[in-house]
């Protein structure tokens, strides 16, 4: 029987070859099933890990086991195995692909303060996706208390394709561009990864002339709104103040993609309220939250239970 939070059969066939090895013969090593399962009914409700239903086994497993996946990219080799071709199975109207772009502040929980500034004992020192920075947490303080912020890309059926987090304080323009060079969506037969979408969507937090002259020169379409200062000193300005940029109001329309995705992400409440001391833990957390959105746009089932 397949409980509330639970991967069905279909789902669990679809990432079971990307998950690694067991534990060597004569061991003793909890079956996989099982502990992701326990993995995602935590990030889905946000218990503490003690307050696991039994039927997940140890407690310390399930957590020790998210957390060496979350240390050595396990969560996101399946993510990415599960994004491959985003860029074919999203296409805009026009055909083109795009993505959309913002941000969203979680609170903190108090529990999530206090982390040890070492580096996990068991973090590859080089790998393709290195999943720890010393001295990064990605904690901020406000007057409403501890905040992480993440920063996100999402395509037009609402899936996320990479994000970044950064202390709440962080402005969202400064992200824009490192975000960006984050994309890599693995091709389904040959060729290079996927590194540059035919149009980029954002708010106005993100119209900036770095920004724009970044989408320029990569041959990427704009579609972000432009407040009203910039417009006011641009027509101050007179002839020097140059063009308006082109802006398409039925292509940013589409922009809402990326509010909903964020919405589905919250909807796992260990995402809406970070309870995890190190970022990359929480980076892990957000991974398999990912993970399920991807499985149901992927495999649709009238047993799925919201």
């Amino acid at each position: 029987m397949v409980r509330r939070h639970e991967l069905t059969n279909a789902q669990w066939e679809r990432i079971a070859g990307l998950l690694p090895e067991t534990g060597s013969p004569g061991g003793r090593w909890a079956d996989h099933r099982t502990v992701v399962n326990g993995v995602l009914y935590r990030t889905r409700t946000g218990i503490p890990w003690r307050d696991l239903p039994e039927r997940y086994g140890s407690w310390q497993t399930v957590y020790e086991r998210h957390r060496r996946w979350s240390a050595d990219g396990t969560w996101s080799r399946i993510l990415r195995a599960l994004q491959a071709g985003a860029d074919a199975t999203a296409p805009d109207a026009d055909g083109s692909w795009a993505v959309n772009v913002d941000s969203t502040l979680c609170r903190a929980h108090q529990h999530a303060a206090g982390a040890r500034h070492a580096p996990p004992a068991d973090h590859p020192e080089k790998g393709v996706a290195p999943v720890w920075t010393k001295g990064r947490e990605a904690l901020g303080r406000s007057r409403g208390g501890m905040t992480s912020k993440v920063h996100l890309l999402a395509d037009d059926r609402c899936r996320p394709l990479v994000w970044l987090t950064s202390p709440g304080q962080r402005g969202d323009s400064p992200m824009f561009i490192p975000l960006m060079q984050a994309l890599n969506v693995a091709r389904t037969g040959i060729g290079r990864p996927r590194t540059r979408p035919d149009r980029a969507r954002g708010d106005k937090a993100y119209s900036s002339r770095a920004n724009r002259v970044y989408l320029r020169k990569r041959g990427i379409k704009a579609t972000i709104a432009q407040p009203d200062d910039q417009r006011a000193k641009r027509r101050r300005r007179g002839r020097t103040g140059g063009r308006p940029p082109a802006f398409d109001r039925e292509q940013y329309r589409q922009r809402n993609t990326v509010e909903r995705t964020i919405g589905k992400l919250k909807q796992h409440r260990a995402v809406a309220t970070r309870y995890d001391k190190r970022d990359y833990i929480f980076n892990g957390t957000l991974a398999t939250a990912a993970i399920v959105i991807w499985l149901r746009d992927l495999i649709k089932e009238p047993s799925d239970t919201a």
